[in-house]
């Protein structure tokens, strides 16, 4: 019924009902690998088709090619490929050989950086740019400044018509400016170049971040006559040309180069038709790269070069020129087959598939709500009520509400998404000033943001109450209804708020909203300790005993040792799966780690005593925590190194500056346990573990499994194991840990620090010694166990007994009586509402 609804009203523009296969068709015989995977990145970079990698891969079994820099036949078969690429490339834009030339290089950002590097600066030119620019753009900024030219960002705005009957049809902006920036200390460039000044505007064809089209009408109005359209806006006096970043914008629409002669356009192949990488071009105006000033030479630019004297005299083609070295000629030969598809589907038809499946997707969004009425989705971008729907790409950017008015991290969403088989981007996409300008985010925010930490890439999404970036999702050639659809359904199963709107689809079909309260706030009887485990070395395998004693740092030598790589990385399961085939076991008689694996014919016997095993003592850094460690040498690390097929060090804890957390920033520190010595885990002494939560964990599992395929298919029940803890116990009600305060097991006491944060190293398994990850159970977790960011499962403890304070701020253990855990001792729990008494 969805689909019948979607291609009643967008039927005309999508799946390519003239091509030589509808989109199903492509799906199916195309693009195999997508089954069961939603891809949403295409702004990141689009796929390459299976078509398309046999052809190149015949190409290549079929030619030889030579390197083009030479007059063999087979460097001429190369040379007439790469001459017969660049036509390729000129005619997707409409560019005339005439006026234009095709220059390869690494990618967009190589072709923005030769545009930096020759433009002719002076002290009096001016690089003006669109606040939505990629760094790779504003990059150039800092070859104009060093000139002692100054730069401006602008924004710019569509206004309407003055009237329907207004018989101009031309579009008119609004400009506004950013503060001036020059740099005092800049060394003066040479004034001019022929007696005139270069001024230099750029701004990209779509906006990587808001999906926003830029008219390239701007092209010619900053070109014929600047001075009328910017008026006081101008700090550069003399002749303007214009770049345009078209990376993200040619994949759907290629610019008309023809009917907007722009001076410069980069671009990456692999942003079209996802193959090859590696590879992009600068198409320029062969009057404009006449003022590219270039210094370096290289291979292939230059006709002749004396090596003892200062003479060279460069080649006169302008590709050659600027081509350093040897092309990426097989690469080069490969972007035909790419040109192929596209043509054959042709990239109106692209354009308006994609458009239809964003411009649905951006309406089901916008009409979401939570129970209360409170919109879910914040998209950013361009009003659509104001502007034409061709006005926007087929990427939607935004970030999700809860009910009470308070924000989703970003990367909450994009681990959400992932355990969903929905592959998306989240972050500020490399375009600074389009995610402060859409967020809302001051100088002095950015600055804070930064001040606490927040980098690229990192974990922090909320800073202060603000999102410090967004989600982005973004549709290719070869995305589907289908795609969109569950994508939308994966919004409103994980963040929309108990649904009741029974008119909308996407609501009728939704369970309650995922965050439910569970658990008694009692105190349970008949709960026994089931098992024990000691994991020796962090991410390998532990062992069980039916009783241990313990420490000041939790179990005895629980994770106590570390696998360490070569450049001091902490290597783990989810670097390396092969660690959890590495056996342990502690011998407390023979004082001896004993360890073995299957790839090693010898087993390992470590001594637990200080003696010539160890190598060099240092204090290192492991999440947050300061640690002084001894370091192995010699043939324990042979044998790790065997182990896991990497070259490896192990490495011993030796005492934790455990009162120091070294993570400052907006959100709650790695380390929840900042009152008591710890070996290397990563929140807090062990690790608690309920039977009975893992039994209902199960059931839903295998709930869920129905309807997955046509037969009925009951998952493998998840082990306790799974889960890495240190003390299972059963007879409590299912959850029941969640509200407990304090845990009494025998004579020994614990504080709870509250839930375990999961993460996807509990989706991997071995089966007949084979290594498996699955996206279970973590993605049926964070249907009803996720809050505030976190998918919780099972508690974290600290040992109470024999942590004193010694009078200096540091603890210190002191021994007692007692200090053993037995498998079937009683567990007594205190529940949270009675922790403040007496």
């Amino acid at each position: 019924m969805e689909k019948e609804e979607f291609m009643a009203q967008f039927g005309e523009g999508y799946g390519y009902p003239n091509a030589p296969k509808n989109i199903d068709e492509i799906r199916a015989t195309e693009f195999k690998r997508l089954q069961g995977l939603v891809y949403l990145d295409h702004a990141g970079a689009t796929l390459y088709s299976e078509s398309q990698i046999e052809a190149v891969g015949k190409d290549l079994t079929s030619n030889v090619f030579g390197n083009p820099h030479s007059l063999s036949d087979c460097s001429i078969t190369t040379s007439d490929f790469i001459t017969a690429a660049r036509q390729q490339v000129l005619d997707y834009f409409n560019a005339s050989p005439k006026d234009y030339t095709c220059i390869f290089t690494s990618g967009a950002t190589a072709a923005l950086k030769l545009v930096g590097e020759g433009f002719p600066w002076s002290r009096e030119s001016c690089y003006m740019y669109t606040m939505e620019n990629h760094n790779s753009a504003l990059g150039i900024r800092e070859y104009a400044l060093e000139k002692g030219a100054t730069a401006l960002a602008i924004d710019i705005e569509e206004v309407e018509y003055p009237s329907i009957q207004s018989k101009t049809h031309e579009p008119r902006f609004q400009f506004f400016k950013h503060s001036l920036q020059r740099r005092a200390e800049a060394k003066s460039s040479s004034s001019d170049l022929n007696g005139r000044t270069y001024n230099l505007f750029a701004f990209p064809s779509e906006c990587n971040f808001s999906g926003r089209r830029f008219h390239l009408d701007l092209v010619n109005i900053i070109k014929d006559d600047p001075v009328k359209s910017l008026g006081g806006l101008l700090h550069g006096r003399g002749s303007w040309m214009v770049l345009i970043d078209a990376a993200k914008g040619c994949a759907t629409e290629p610019l008309d180069l023809a009917r907007y002669p722009a001076d410069f356009v980069v671009f990456s192949f692999y942003k079209i038709f996802g193959y090859p990488t590696g590879l992009g071009a600068l198409i320029v105006r062969n009057e404009a790269a006449k003022f590219l000033r270039k210094t370096y030479f290289s291979g292939g630019t230059v006709s002749a070069s004396i090596a003892d004297i200062d003479y060279i005299k460069r080649r006169d083609s302008i590709e050659q020129l600027l081509e350093d070295g040897t092309v990426s000629f097989l690469s080069i030969a490969s972007i035909r087959h790419g040109f192929k598809i596209i043509n054959t589907l042709t990239p109106y038809a692209i354009d308006r598939h994609t458009r239809s499946l964003a411009t649905y997707v951006r309406n089901a969004m916008i009409d979401l709500r939570h129970e209360n009425g409170r919109s879910v989705c914040r998209l950013y971008g361009r009003d659509l009520t104001k502007v034409s729907l061709h006005d926007v790409g087929p990427t939607i950017t935004f970030n999700l509400k809860r009910a009470d008015g308070s924000w989703f991290g970003y990367r909450e969403v994009e681990k959400i998404a992932s355990l969903s088989g929905i592959q998306l981007r989240t972050g500020c996409f490399c375009n600074p000033g389009a995610c402060a300008k859409y967020l809302g985010l001051s100088h002095s925010d950015l600055l804070s943001n930064i001040e606490a930490g927040h980098v690229c890439w990192d974990d922090y999404d909320i800073l202060n109450g603000k999102p410090t970036g967004a989600v982005r999702i973004s549709f290719g050639y070869m995305s589907t209804f289908e795609d969109a659809e569950k994508f939308l359904r994966f919004i409103v199963s994980y963040f929309v708020m108990k649904p009741k709107f029974l008119e909308d689809r996407y609501l009728l079909k939704t369970k309650e909203f995922p965050f439910v309260e569970i658990g008694g706030r009692y105190l349970q009887t008949n709960v026994h300790l089931k098992s024990i485990t000691i994991y020796p070395i962090k991410s390998c395998a532990g062992f069980s005993m039916s009783c241990w004693p313990l420490s000041s740092t939790g179990l005895l030598y629980d994770r106590e040792w570390l696998l360490k790589g070569s450049n001091g990385e902490i290597l783990t399961q989810k670097k390396v799966p092969e660690m959890c085939c590495i056996e342990t076991f502690v011998d407390l008689g023979q004082r001896k780690l004993h360890v073995e694996s299957p790839r090693c014919n010898e087993k390992l016997q470590i001594s637990l005593n200080e003696n010539a095993e160890y190598g060099l003592n240092e204090e290192m850094d492991v999440y947050g925590q300061r640690y002084k460690v001894q370091n192995y040498d010699g043939k324990v690390n042979t044998w790790f190194t065997k182990a896991i097929s990497r070259p490896c060090t192990l490495v011993r804890c030796s005492s934790s500056n455990y009162r120091h957390c070294l993570r400052k920033g907006g959100r709650e520190d790695l380390c929840r346990d900042l009152q008591c010595q710890l070996n290397f885990v990563n929140e807090a002494q062990l690790l608690l573990i309920s039977e009975d939560s893992v039994s209902d964990l199960n059931d839903r599992l295998k709930r869920n499994s129905r309807g997955v395929t046509t037969e009925f298919y009951e998952p493998a029940p998840i082990d306790t194991m799974r889960f890495r803890p240190n003390l299972v116990i059963s007879g409590a009600k299912s959850y029941a840990e969640d509200n407990w305060a304090s845990v009494q097991i025998g004579e020994a006491h614990f504080v709870s620090l509250g839930g375990c944060n999961r993460c996807q190293m509990i989706n991997l398994h071995t089966k007949n010694g084979v290594i498996q990850k699955s996206k279970e159970p973590l993605a049926t977790l964070a249907s009803y166990r996720r809050t505030q960011g976190k998918i919780l499962f099972g508690i974290l403890l600290r040992y109470e007994n024999g942590n004193v304070e010694n009078g200096k701020g540091d603890y210190e253990y002191e021994a007692q009586e007692n200090r053993w855990l037995q498998v079937g001792q009683e567990v007594i729990a205190r529940p949270l509402e009675a922790k403040h008494d007496s």
